[in-house]
């Protein structure tokens, strides 16, 4: 048995689901530990295109259980769309799928907030998806959230989601200024108790399947969201999310002791990238910023927002790294750089004084300010797209991955060469228990 977590190093939208779907392959289980339809996982292979929000990308593999952990907020709508949705696509979730009952869900108050606070904002606006994840957090460590397993065996629940249902209502009106567009408690109701109806059987203690698995030998590999510098409480807040995307939120939003862990991949790209607003030391705005977007499709899976590009930021993976203990790398989109002159790498930074910072700071205006120093790598200036045995990479991708590796004192074991699931060069086997 071995337990593998798999998490965004840099922003998010590293490739974490196309790495989930080939190391489900060997797993018995895939477990989504926290965020919810906010997520983007893109998987590819074949003529097919999927992409995940919600379930666990191991879904795509045949005979793989895929659980929705108890630290997810999870929107019934969003996801009973997603099911009806794999169901057309001949993916079948049926007797596979597990949803935590403790888990919190999204609420259409939830949606309604977190756009008018949005729309509120301005210029101030933090770039959510605007899908309630934030407010559905904020309820959840208020104790005023919604479980699953509340709704169909506990009485009071009318009673509690009318008296939501009101105190959200004049939120929106008071507090925000919203003059129309409130919600009737009876047909949030009535809605929810349809959504319940088709859900409840995927429902289970999943704390107690996940142990049960682990008792008989089945490789456990765990599913983040979003990424390290998006965690609400290592990223840059406040151009956050709300949850812990970090290797130590598997635990908690899983349910499974640390000690139960034998390996962490961290997914990076080979260079860098951030959806919404926040500091970006590396970021491009000029002609390689263009390649990097336009040949990548930088485009959110889940919003379709451009995506911010700029050169592999090894002074922030530095930190990534001594966050979340990676023990592997996965490296995503080097065939995105083919053909380009010359590559760089950002080693460091040099702060507002003039003074050399070898780490992220935690400082937001600090960050802001930082002027990132780089080493210069000549290109490739060949198609890379497809290769599947590192041996034929061309020297110069060599050296760059091999850069990587040395700063950040991790070992690569995954290099992606293209978008689909065969267009990957695989070093190493994780599921193999280490010497």
């Amino acid at each position: 048995m071995a337990n593998v977590i798999v998490v965004g190093a840099q922003w998010g939208d590293e490739g974490k689901g196309k790495l989930v779907d080939i190391l489900a392959e060997k797993a018995k289980v895939v477990v989504r530990y926290q965020g919810g339809n906010n997520a983007g996982h893109t998987v590819m292979f074949g003529d097919k295109t999927f992409i995940l929000h919600l379930i666990p990308s191991g879904i795509l593999q045949d005979n793989v259980a895929c659980v929705l952990g108890n630290g997810m907020v999870i929107d019934p709508k969003a996801l009973l769309k997603e099911i009806d949705e794999l169901k057309v696509l001949g993916i079948s979730v049926e007797g596979r799928l597990k949803i935590s009952d403790s888990a919190n869900l999204i609420m259409p108050y939830h949606i309604l907030l977190d756009q008018a606070r949005e729309a509120r904002a301005g210029k101030n606006k933090i770039g959510t998806t605007a899908r309630g994840i934030g407010p559905a957090y904020e309820d959840k460590a208020g104790r005023q959230g919604i479980r699953f397993v509340e709704i169909g065996r506990d009485s009071r629940f009318k009673s509690k989601l009318d008296l939501l249902v009101e105190d959200k209502n004049l939120y929106l009106k008071h507090i925000l200024g919203q003059k129309n567009g409130f919600l009737d408690s009876d047909q949030v109701f009535e809605d929810l108790m349809a959504q319940y109806q088709r859900i409840e059987p995927f429902l289970c203690n999943s704390q107690k399947f996940l142990a049960e698995e682990m008792e008989k030998g089945a490789h456990l590999l765990f599913e983040g969201a979003q990424g390290t510098f998006l965690d609400v409480d290592h990223g840059t807040y406040p151009y956050v999310t709300s949850s812990n995307t970090v290797a130590g939120g598997a635990c908690t939003g899983a349910g499974v002791p640390p000690t139960k862990i034998d390996r962490i991949v961290g997914v990076v790209k080979a260079y860098t990238t951030r959806v919404g607003s926040g500091p970006f030391p590396t970021e491009l705005n000029d002609a390689d910023g263009a390649h990097l977007s336009k040949v990548g499709h930088e485009f959110g899976a889940t919003t379709g927002r451009a995506r911010r590009c700029g050169w592999f930021d090894a002074c922030m993976l530095t930190d990534s790294v001594r966050i979340n203990g990676f023990t592997d790398l996965g490296i995503t989109k080097l065939d995105v750089m083919d053909g380009m002159e010359v590559i760089k790498i950002c080693t460091h930074y040099i702060g507002p004084d003039g003074e050399r910072i070898d780490h992220f700071p935690h400082s937001l205006s600090l960050q802001e300010e930082l002027k990132p120093v780089y080493e210069e790598f000549p290109g490739w200036k060949q198609s890379i797209r497809g290769l599947t045995d590192f041996e034929q990479l061309p020297e110069n991708a060599k050296a760059y991955l091999k850069r990587i590796g040395e700063l950040l004192k991790v070992p690569v074991f995954m290099v992606s060469t293209g978008p689909k699931r065969e267009e990957t060069i695989i070093l190493g086997d994780l599921f193999t228990p280490r010497a």
